[in-house]
């Protein structure tokens, strides 16, 4: 058997059935290493160099989880409950549920607006989640359509919009690649190839909130206060000083680059304000990073995971082997090869390091098999994304956990995972693939 659908099925077998996914990503790796031939020593040697890859962002979170228990200390956690609880009120008085259409349009729309207009990506999301859970448990919101609607906004822009981290996937990584592989790209509007699978996330989407996901389900009040300091007083000038922390924090990212830095500049605003005393100052990021830590080591060892899973060869191998059973049937050839990408992406967890590794046996076969230069860039671009949701390796999937997840009330796989999997993955394959036979 192939090690990359060896290591990869492990991976994915082990983290339904509960095993911790740090755990199921080091099984996989090392069984993925074995069966490619690297011995045991080898596989161990692999992961450990792939280790530092996942570093920057683990600390990244790390310290975004110090800064987002130090919004939560300003008490701007409390002002946002307070005023939406307001609106609860009154929308519980008018038997309407508005509020929960305005908070899914708002969480929506920022996700959306993290890859392009503010590119911030997920570090949005330990700020703004945690202090909404409250009030998004008061009204019985399912988290699962939450780490739906934040999963959408993490991936469709950048598959389709040709803007901030858009255009380096749409512009960069794939019509590079594409061309590299001897495809003219000329003349190709790369929003035109990748529409119809666009399409086929929002079908996803509409299906999560208006059906899978449209009922009520409880959490308990209790552990979200604990977590979460509803209990903290506040008032304008701590309100203030989160303000300004946050709005630094956003820029000096933005300006630097770097998400560590940019937490750090946050969290030292609100030491030097007084908002955390100096010496509450070591406990509360202490606390934070703890908050952050299942995250972090998640994301660590997933980098260990996919330089394993290179060190083989095993990922080229599966790509040939997928392009030798084609032959001349196009239907079939498109098929296989979403199949590889969604596969090859679950287990690297990246559609940005994905693109490079097939596009250079499937441009030459898509173009064998006669698909126009548009279909080949819808079908390798689509490749590319599947996998990016449904991956427990994936930060389209990590991010909205480490928001929901903050009172221990939200299970990565099965309620960011499995729910973004069934809900993306598969309208994509159908999607992609029409797009393939259409264009």
């Amino acid at each position: 058997m192939n090690a990359v659908i060896a290591a990869v099925g492990i991976m994915l077998i082990l983290s339904l059935c509960r095993v911790h996914v740090v755990v199921a990503l080091i099984v996989g790796a090392l069984a993925g290493g074995v069966l490619g031939g690297l011995g045991l020593e080898g596989s161990l040697a692999a992961f450990n160099r792939g280790l530092g890859g996942g570093a920057t962002v683990a600390l990244s979170y790390a310290l975004l989880g110090a800064f987002a228990v130090a919004i939560a200390k300003s008490g701007l956690a409390h002002a946002l409950a307070d005023k939406a609880l307001a609106l609860v009120g009154q929308q519980d008085a008018q038997g309407g549920g508005l509020l929960k259409w305005i908070l899914i349009t708002l969480l929506l729309a920022v996700a959306m607006a993290s890859q392009n207009v503010l590119p911030i990506h997920i570090a949005f999301i330990p700020l703004l989640v945690p202090p909404l859970l409250y009030v998004l448990s008061k009204l019985q919101l399912d988290r699962r359509l939450i780490a739906c609607v934040l999963t959408f906004g993490l991936i469709t822009p950048y598959m389709f919009l040709p803007v901030g981290f858009g255009g380096i996937f749409l512009n960069e990584i794939l019509l590079a690649n594409v061309a590299k592989a001897g495809v003219d790209v000329t003349g190709i509007s790369i929003t035109e190839a990748m529409a119809i699978p666009a399409l086929g996330m929002l079908v996803g989407l509409l299906v999560a909130v208006l059906f899978s996901y449209r009922g009520k389900r409880v959490y308990d009040l209790a552990k979200i206060e604990q977590a979460e300091r509803i209990d903290v007083a506040y008032n304008p000038l701590s309100l203030l000083v989160a303000g300004v922390a946050i709005a630094a924090a956003f820029v000096v990212q933005l300006w630097l680059d770097s998400m560590i830095i940019g937490a750090l500049v946050g969290f030292v605003i609100f030491s030097v304000s007084g908002v955390v005393r100096w010496k509450e100052a070591d406990g509360l990021f202490t606390e934070g990073m703890k908050m952050m830590a299942m995250i972090g080591f998640i994301m660590i060892a997933a980098a260990g995971f996919a330089e394993v899973m290179k060190a083989t060869g095993e990922v080229k191998t599966l790509v040939d082997g997928a392009a030798e059973l084609v032959g001349q049937d196009k239907a079939l050839g498109a098929l296989l090869m979403l199949l590889v990408g969604l596969l090859v992406t679950m287990g690297i967890g990246s559609s940005f390091s994905t693109v490079p590794i097939i596009a250079a046996i499937f441009v030459p076969l898509g173009v064998q098999l006669g698909f126009s230069p548009l279909a080949i860039v819808c079908i390798v671009g689509t490749a590319g994304a599947l996998g990016d949701a449904g991956s427990p390796a994936s930060d389209s999937t990590l991010g909205p956990t480490a928001g929901l997840n903050v009172d221990g009330q939200h299970n990565h796989i099965w309620d960011s995972v499995v729910p973004t999997f069934l809900h993306y993955n598969l309208p994509l394959l159908v999607f992609g693939w029409a797009a393939a036979m259409l264009l």
